[in-house]
């Protein structure tokens, strides 16, 4: 991935919650994440939100894989 996902998660308490949205979009990580998780293949969910871009699906998963390298350290 060329940028890191720091510059594309982004969180503003006022949107959604405050749950960390792509670029300042109204769809959240969890949202990509959750259709991952669901079966769709990146090139799917690019189908249905022609805004965002693989580097966008690249950046959740960075995101989640960083939140819980973050618990793994918590708990130890």
């Amino acid at each position: 991935m060329s940028a890191s996902y720091h510059t594309i998660i982004t969180l503003e308490p006022g949107k959604r919650s405050g749950k960390p949205t792509i670029r300042g979009m109204r769809i959240t990580v969890y949202d990509v994440l959750s259709y991952l998780a669901a079966g769709m293949t990146p090139q799917e969910i690019l189908a249905d939100f022609p805004y965002l871009t693989e580097e966008d699906i690249q950046a959740c998963l960075s995101y989640a894989a960083d939140r819980e390298r973050q618990l793994l350290v918590a708990h130890v």
